[in-house]
Order: C-alpha cells, then structure tokens, then sequence
C-alpha cells in the first residue's frame, strides 16, 4: 500500500474537468485508489465518487493506493496534481478564452425601482421581448420491472443512445467555434461510463427495480450530494448530474433525440428555474433573446455556455420570475443582472438605443473586415488570429484574418494517450495553411508544462510547475518530439507561407539551440528556409531583446505570461488574478523595450495574448507601435474598426503617457473603452 497526502492548488479545486482528468489518471493503473477529504472517501476512478468529496482549492486529501502497480500510479497521480490537474485558469471556471462577468460575485449593489429584479450577470448583452417560461415536462418512469436482464439490457441501450447524444452536441459546439465549452458534454459522458454509479444501478435492478426507477434513485442521491456541498461551484456541478440523469429517463421512456422543449415561433426571453446544460445548447437561438433563471449561478454549465453562445443571461433573480405572463414585456440587461418587468417607453427606448449602437458598431465592423487596419492618419497595423485547429482556420479567414498570428498545436496533443505522428501533424497542419488561402500562418511549437501536462511525457515532480520545464526548455529536453513536430510544419509549407514560433524562450542558449534543430532538419527535407521567431513571455527575453533582435525574424509578446511572470502573480489565482493587468505600467515598458529593439533590427513585433483583443489596450499598443495584433477570429473585425478610427499620432502620445503611469487601473482611465 502506498499512502500520500497533499493540498488541491488549482483554482477550482476537483471540479468536473480537473476531477475528469484525475479519474482518467486513475484509470490508467491496475491498483484499487481511494481519495479522503475530511470525512469522505471516494473511489479515484469514479467522477461521480469524486466530485461528492467537495475538495475545494486549498483543500487537503490523503490518496491511498492499493495493488500490482501502486508505486506507478501514486508517482502519476503527484505529478498530476502538480501539474494543476490540467486547470486552464480563470476561463475553466467561466468558459475559455473568456472573462466571467464583472458582477458574477454577486448582484449588483445599489438601489433598484420596484419594477427591477436583481439577478446575477451571467452573460453580457441587452434584450427585449416577451417572456416564455420554460418547463420541461418530467419524463415517464416507468416504475414495472420486466425483469432484470430484460431491464439491464434497456439501461445499457440508453446509455449508449445517451453518449452518443452528447457526442453531437459538443461536436456541434466545437463547430460553432466553443471547444473548451463543448468539454462540458464530455464529462457527461463520463459520467455515463462511471463504474460506481453504473455498479450501483445494476444492484437496484438485480434487486427487482425497473431500470428507470434504478437510475432515477442513484442519480438523484448523487446529484442531491452535490447540492449540499458548501463550495458553490462544486454544488452547481449537481445541475450536470441531474442534466445526464434525464437525458437518459428520457431515453428509457422513449423520447428518442429530442432535446429541450418546444418554442414559440416568435423570439423569446427564456424564464425557468433553472436550465441544463443541455437545455442551453440545444435552444433554437434564433428564437431566444435572452435567457433569465430563478436559481443557478454564474459558474453554472448553462451560463458557461449561455456565454459561448452569445446569450444574454441572468441568473439567481428568484422565484419572482416564474411568475411572469408568457408574453409580458421585459428588458433584460446581462451586463448588471437585471430584469426590468413592463417597463415603459423611456426604459424601452433607452435599451433599444444601446442595442442599437452595439449592433451597429459590430455590423459596421463585420461589413469593413476584409479591408486593412489603416489608421486615421495612415499607419498600418496587421490583424491576425489565434487559432487552434482547421475550423478556426476557416472562421479566421471569413473573418478578415490577414493571417494566423498563433496556431495553438496543443490541440494535437491533449486528450491522448501517445504523442500524433509526424504524418498526422502534418496532414493538419497543411489543411490549416490551406485554408488561410495564401496568408501567412505562425505555427508555434508544442506549449505544455506548468498548467498542460500530458499523461504519455513522464515529468518530475516539480514544486511549482510554472518555473519548471515549460514550453520550449521542455521539447528541447526531449528532442525528438521536437525533431518530428518540425520536419511536419516544415512539410506543410510547402503549401503557403509558415513561420515557427517557439515558446517560453528565457535565453539565448534556448533559442539557438532550437534554431540548429531547425536548420538541420530542413537541411535534411531541403526545404527552402522559413521564418523563426519567439515568442516574448519571460522578463528574461524582453529585457535581453536587443540581443535577441538580430538573431530572430521576428517576437510575439504573449501577455498573459508575461504579465504573471513580471507581476509575480499567478493568473489563475482565486484572489490575485483580477490584479493581474496586463495594462500594468512595467508589462507596457517590457513591451515598449521588446518593439524597439525590434524596429532597430527592421523585423517585427506583434501581440498574441488576450490584451490585444481588449478595448483599452489596442490604442496604447498601437501607440507603443507593435506590429501586428492576434485575436481570436470572432474579435477580429471590431478590433481592425477601432484602429480605423484611431490617429497613430495621438496613439503615440497616449502610448508614452501610460509607459509614465504607476499602476494598471491610471492606464486604464487614460484610455477609456470605445
């Protein structure tokens, strides 16, 4: 037996995905795993087992490891943890690429007319329209056993039809462009394959229930489990639990595909209690303008995804909502949590004109997105996309896009059990720089380490990841899985104009050495040479960027680890995250050092971290005179609109004006959002 106690630090501490990928871990060994939190103890390869053990960030639990490869595992397991449980930050909380709302803390303070629900802001927008209230009818359960092979066998059906349900709907999701929300549906169907809960049901059934009323009795207690825990985003995961529960009543009393409910033919305000994950992302959304619920939370799956979907949301406004008239007149406002009931022509006329001035801004900026960033007084500054597949190379490219300014290639290699082939990058590598049709694509080398592990790069345990073997210092310890990612970009550009970026570059030892596996293996192909640059994210590389200048094609700053790193505040940190700016005055200097050593040696500089998609921060980049801004595809046109409307020369003033600020939020009442 193998014994280890340690403190949960990512931020959310075992909710869904991080106590997925532990289950997962745990899956992989032989040996029995329990889990001990305070009280309980849970079954390591059971996500149900280990969502009800309520560990919270800060949380301490004892592993116990028990069998033929107990050593293997608990090294696995430490490493995991370790690892942050593959917690993406902030955004796993709120949904990827995205902020949670300002007030998802709580409602909005302050005085309110009598006519004004205070809600919590899920969702940001405006909509007006009529109410629906949306029920969903309970499904039949059929409470007669046919006996229990006839009844096992029904189950298993079910199940099966269930996962393949969930399977579309986050394929779909992904395809709308929402990947990391669409893992939502893939701990759903993890938890169809719980072997806990499954092993639980089948003893109902053995003892006389019908499958129906088994699984309703064992989904239920869990969900109910959920609920009770005091760590609010833990108790929004029963809402996950109870989604998967009827998915499959349904299924057994023989509702087929259909998901959610009927809707009227006319567009919509959504009231109900609650809604499910599923619920949310199977709405008609042409006919929704905006959801509104009793209960839930901001961190709830549904809003996560109400978010992804561009739905304005409010949630927790009360029972009071439940009350309301189909087709009574509401406004409902995603940005301050409230819902204004019968509100008259001055409220009504209010919201119209700021719906109308948001949607004229982005209809102006989608009709203008093919066209070039030109500033007022004729200053040129390239628009690019974050990208991390062939379907975003494809929305990239609709949506103006003058290339991929960062290809995320992490997604080859997550969600696997073996590195993909030199073939298989490859063939999606040159699918990408085919659908840029001509534009030039920054593919940047495998980024994992620190908050992405992988379960088949056996790492050390590392005290803190983060300044550990990351990025490139990582690939370069493994050569060859640099070696074949290189020859496989290098194949593909072949096919249009490719640069390589490496990532998480401290020195120059790092970035030479990267550079001679490069020319060797294209040495080795006879490839014509392609661009080499790095990628700015280490205090180290910025401050030693007029040596690095000469050597290099070009930089990409990546502002959000620069600004961790340079703040010394970890942006997935519960407390400090909201402080960690990237407009803070000493992550401006570093980028201000970073462009100038660049134009001195004639290259160019860019942007690929979430600041340059953020209102404020594009005229003082611009006026620090970065080169190109990369954005995820969606934000492209409105961020080409704002620098068409800007004059370089006040954006120059206004970039020196925030080098000379002390802290982030004096930068950010210099340049006030559009």
């Amino acid at each position: 037996m193998q014994q280890w106690s340690t403190v949960i630090r990512n931020p959310t501490g075992l909710h869904a995905r991080p106590a997925k990928t532990f289950v997962n871990t745990a899956k992989q060994f032989l040996s029995d795993i329990r889990v001990q939190h305070g009280a309980r103890t849970a079954n390591a390869k059971s996500l149900i087992s280990m969502l009800t053990l309520g560990a919270e960030c800060g949380s301490e639990i004892v592993v116990t490891v028990t069998g033929a490869d107990e050593v293997a595992a608990l090294s696995a397991l430490e490493e995991l943890v370790a690892a942050g449980l593959g917690e993406a930050g902030p955004a796993a909380a709120a949904g990827a690429g995205m902020a949670a709302p300002a007030a998802a803390a709580g409602p909005v303070q302050g005085a309110v007319a009598a006519n004004v629900l205070q809600g919590i802001a899920a969702s940001p927008g405006i909509a007006i329209g009529p109410v629906y209230q949306f029920r969903r009818g309970a499904a039949a359960v059929a409470e007669a056993s046919a006996g229990a092979d006839a009844e096992q066998r029904r189950l298993e059906e079910a199940v099966a039809r269930a996962r393949e349900q969930l399977g579309a709907l986050g394929e779909g999701m992904a395809r709308g462009g929402a990947r990391d929300e669409a893992a939502i549906f893939e701990v759903h169907r993890e938890l169809l394959d719980d072997p806990e809960l499954l092993g639980a049901v089948a003893e109902r059934i053995r003892g006389g229930q019908s499958a129906a009323v088994a699984w309703q009795a064992v989904l239920g207690s869990r969900a109910a489990a959920l609920s009770a825990l005091s760590d609010p985003l833990l108790a929004a995961r029963s809402a996950d639990v109870r989604d998967v529960e009827d998915r499959v009543l349904r299924l057994l009393a023989g509702a087929g595909d259909q998901d959610g409910a009927a809707l009227p033919d006319h567009p919509v305000i959504l009231v109900a209690l609650d809604l499910t994950p599923s619920d949310t992302a199977s709405l008609a959304h042409s006919q929704v303008l905006g959801l509104c619920t009793a209960a839930g939370g901001p961190t709830a799956h549904a809003a996560i995804i109400a978010r992804a979907l561009n739905i304005p949301a409010v949630v927790s406004a009360g029972e009071r909502v439940l009350g309301l008239a189909d087709g009574s007149v509401v406004v409902l406002s995603g940005d301050t949590g409230r819902l204004t009931l019968d509100p008259d022509a001055a409220a009504i006329e209010q919201a119209q004109a700021a719906q109308a001035a948001l949607q004229s801004r982005r209809a102006a900026a989608a009709r203008s997105a093919a066209a070039p960033a030109i500033t007022l007084d004729g200053h040129r500054v390239e628009v690019g996309a974050n990208i991390g597949g062939v379907a975003d190379a494809e929305r990239a490219f609709a949506s103006g896009a003058e290339g991929v300014g960062l290809l995320r290639t992490e997604f080859l290699f997550l969600d696997r059990n073996a590195a993909p082939s030199e073939g298989e990058q490859f063939e999606t590598y040159r699918a990408i720089v085919l659908a840029m049709r001509g534009l030039p694509v920054v593919v940047r080398t495998l980024d994992i380490g620190g908050d992405k592990p992988l379960p088949y790069i056996q790492m050390p345990h590392e005290a803190n990841p983060f300044l550990g073997e990351r990025g490139l210092r990582l690939c370069l310890n493994r050569p060859e899985l640099l070696r074949q990612q290189v020859r496989a970009i290098l194949r593909a550009s072949a096919f249009g104009p490719v640069r390589i970026m490496f990532p998480m570059v401290a020195d120059l030892d790092e970035w030479r050495a990267a550079r001679r596996l490069v020319e060797a293996e294209r040495e080795a192909l006879g490839c014509p040479r392609v661009d080499l640059g790095i990628m700015i994210e280490v205090p180290s590389a910025a401050l030693m960027a007029e040596a690095f200048a000469p050597e290099i094609d070009f930089f990409s700053v990546g502002t959000n680890d620069l600004t961790q790193y340079t703040l010394a505040m970890d942006r997935q940190h519960p407390v400090l995250a909201a402080k960690s700016d990237a407009l803070h005055p000493a992550v401006l200097r570093l980028i201000a050092r970073t462009v100038e050593a660049a134009h001195q040696a004639g290259k160019w500089a860019g942007i690929c971290g979430e600041l340059g998609s953020d209102p404020q921060a594009v005229p003082v980049l611009v006026g620090l005179g970065v080169d190109e801004l990369s954005v995820s595809p969606p934000a492209v046109p409105r961020v080409k609109a704002q620098v068409r409307a800007l004059a370089f020369g006040q954006a120059r003033v206004l970039g020196q004006q925030a080098l000379a600020c002390a802290t982030a939020p004096e930068v950010r009442r210099l340049s006030p959002a559009p």
